[in-house]
Order: structure tokens, then sequence, then C-alpha cells
């Protein structure tokens, strides 16, 4: 008897995601774990990281792309200006609309938990055995894929 494939396997797609899910959850609470300042919540890192790649992002084409609403994406904004963590500069092409960038407080903050995730996983994976390692680092392609799939899906109407 052949062995069934993973696209065969009632249990791979769900299993996948509770894998991916849970290593990112405990990943968030270790790192919570070694805090001084107040925790970001999941949208305001991901605000904060859009802002990075992409300094000048406007707020409604910030939302499009973190696939929020307009209204949360600005109380996000408020909210991260208030802590000093992003300002808001008004846009010289159009007057009505703001461009967001990082302050350097925010840069800082972003590049600790880079550093802090980075040497945590790679403690992790250091402890794993060296075929495992091997398997995630052959992994990160195609995961980068699903990733692109499920982003290109998403912009599907």
């Amino acid at each position: 008897m052949e062995p069934e494939s993973p696209d065969s396997d009632d249990t791979y797609a769900d299993d996948l995601a509770d894998a991916l899910v849970g290593v990112q959850r405990l990943i968030r609470r270790r790192l919570r774990a070694g805090l001084t300042v107040a925790r970001l919540r999941g949208a305001e890192v991901e605000l904060l990281r859009l802002v990075e790649t992409r300094p000048g992002i406007g707020v409604s084409e910030a939302a499009r792309e973190l696939r929020l609403a307009g209204n949360s994406v600005s109380t996000l904004v408020n909210q991260l200006v208030r802590d000093g963590q992003l300002v808001r500069e008004t846009d010289p092409a159009d007057r009505r609309a703001a461009r967001l960038l990082l302050t350097e407080a925010a840069r800082a903050r972003l590049r600790d938990w880079r550093e802090r995730r980075a040497a945590l996983v790679r403690s992790q994976v250091q402890r794993l055995a060296p075929a495992d390692r091997d398997a995630l680092r052959a992994a990160i392609p195609a995961l980068r894929r699903l990733a692109e799939n499920l982003h290109e899906e998403a912009d599907r109407p």
C-alpha cells in the first residue's frame, strides 16, 4: 500500500495551520516575557512593520494592505502617534491625506524585537536534530509561496 500524499490526508491542512499558529503564538509569548515597555498588539506591530517597509504610506492604503477597516487603522495610527511610535505628516501632494513615518523609537523597538526573535528561534532550532533543521530550511520557500498565495487570494473580489 502506498503512503498517502499530504494533499489526500484529511488532517494535513489542519495540522499545518495548527503548527504554524502554535509556533507563532509561542514565539510571541516568549518575546513578551522579557519586555520592559508596554507590549504592542499584533495589529500595531503589523502596521509599524508595514510603515517601516513603505515609509510615507497613507492610512487608506495601509488599511487595504493590512485588510482592516479604515477606521480601525485610523484608531491604531492615533494610538501609535500618541505613544511616540508613528509620525503623521500631511501629504504635500494632497493636503487632506496623511503620510505615516516611523519614529526613531519605533525603529529601535522593531530592531530589538527582530534581534530577540532571531535569537530565540535560532536557539530553539539549534536544539533540533540536524535532519529537522534541514527540513525546516527546505520548507521556507514553500511556506513563503503559501503566504503569497494567501495574500493573492485575499486580493481577489
